[in-house]
């Protein structure tokens, strides 16, 4: 597999690199303490920090925006009408450079407007959507005006096995009725989140996997009620947050629908494989800021008489974290080559790869990182307890670690179990 990045790319990561370095680093210890006095005073800590609009003005006046945005016939009009450097689309490949530099940091996804779930919606709505929708709701998210979530987890029932999911988006004449409901719906408690996409039953009848729709939903319709904000593992990722969300007797136009009832889990898997390559290059910047962070500690405080690099077995604790860090950036570079070669269907398991190893080597990272830190560490006066609530939360997003490693070893296996089937006969 070609696994080189574009000179475009590599120029724009560089770019991407030094203002999250210099300008969005310096204001996230600030943006972070100004959210926790917010809260501390009992005031509603959802809304968004001034200087987040900055940034963000800032980010795409450098041309520093939509860089999620896929190369080829659902990206690239766009990207040239909403201001990515180039005026064009981005393969996979490419795209992974750029996302390992915007995860260092929690805010940047966002200051760059490539923050989830707001990519994997746009995505859907450029490669599945009508051109009304588009024009109703790509256009202000595409253009940073507006915010959204994905509602599809389901606190009644086990959602790794998405098919279990209960909640109803039934036909009603020219309608869809909605009732449910949903959490960790990540992005809703956002002020300028304005729709949902939500997953929901409307078939019990049909086929496992054409019982369920995707369907636009206004955030203020009538019905839709946010419970409340959830903390993942104490943080509450101010201005997005996670968010438990129930509808009753929601109704939207039967148009609201994306590519018609019955398409969602078809819908599903061509929104995933990217956002996948996605969360994993972002989650290797978080791992790299994270080991950069223990370097600096180890060999700038003493203990003992030494360095604290020098104490234990440090020394072979950061050779490890070097070489899992670039071993899994090489995985998520082969499964993003894949996924531009062959699509979705073909990348399958490389996906499900990386989404199964690369949380697990971040989590380990950030924990050792943390440990280099101390006392220290466990605080908010570091970015690491968040950046692993952050790497820990991705086990289980887009499918928990078993689901992953039970594709892969389905894949493994499959000729072996042909092959004794066919000697049993």
């Amino acid at each position: 597999m070609d696994l080189t990045v574009s000179p475009r790319a590599a120029e724009i990561a560089a770019d991407v690199d030094t203002f999250v370095r210099e300008r969005i680093e310096p204001a996230e210890a600030k943006i972070t303490r100004d959210y926790a006095a917010m809260r501390a005073r009992g005031e509603n800590s959802f809304v968004v920090h001034p200087k987040i609009d900055e940034l963000k003005a800032q980010a795409r006046e450098a041309g520093l925006w939509n860089l999620f945005l896929p190369a080829g016939e659902h990206g690239d009009e766009w990207a040239a009408r909403f201001g990515t450097r180039g005026g064009k689309g981005f393969s996979n490949v490419d795209y992974a450079a750029i996302a390992e530099k915007t995860g260092r940091t929690a805010l940047a996804p966002l200051i760059f407007n490539c923050n989830a779930p707001d990519t994997g919606n746009m995505e859907v709505l450029l490669k599945y959507g009508t051109r009304e929708q588009q024009e109703e709701w790509l256009v202000p998210l595409l253009e940073g005006r507006i915010r959204s979530a994905f509602l599809m987890t389901e606190p009644a029932v086990a959602s790794s096995d998405a098919t279990n999911m209960a909640a109803r988006a039934e036909v009603d004449g020219d309608e869809i009725v909605i009732n449910g409901r949903k959490w960790w719906s990540s992005g809703a408690a956002h002020p300028d989140c304005k729709v949902f996409v939500f997953m929901g039953l409307t078939d019990p009848d049909a086929p496992r996997h054409a019982q369920h729709s995707m369907v636009l939903v206004p955030a203020d319709a009538p019905g839709v009620t946010i419970e409340r904000a959830l903390p993942v593992m104490g943080q509450l990722d101010e201005p997005l947050g996670h968010c438990e969300v129930s509808l009753e007797n929601v109704r939207v136009p039967a148009s609201n629908v994306l590519s018609g009832p019955g398409q969602a889990f078809a819908i599903a898997q061509g929104r995933l494989g990217p956002g996948r390559i996605h969360h994993c290059m972002r989650l290797i910047g978080l791992a790299e800021m994270a080991l950069e962070r223990a370097c600096r500690r180890g060999t700038e405080r003493v203990a003992f008489g030494k360095p604290l690099v020098q104490l234990g077995g440090n020394r072979e604790r950061i050779a490890k974290a070097r070489i899992d860090i670039d071993m899994a950036r090489l995985l998520v570079q082969n499964a993003a080559a894949k996924l531009d070669a062959y699509g979705t269907e073909g990348a399958r398991v490389d996906v499900s790869a990386i989404k199964a190893v690369v949380p697990q080597i971040a989590c380990d990272v950030i924990d050792f990182a943390i440990q280099m830190h101390g006392g220290g560490g466990m605080s908010d006066d570091f970015p690491l307890t968040s950046a692993y609530a952050t790497a820990r939360s991705l086990r289980l997003a887009d499918g928990p670690d078993e689901v992953h490693l039970g594709m892969v070893a389905r894949a493994e296996l499959k000729p072996y179990l042909a092959a004794a089937k066919g000697e049993a006969k």
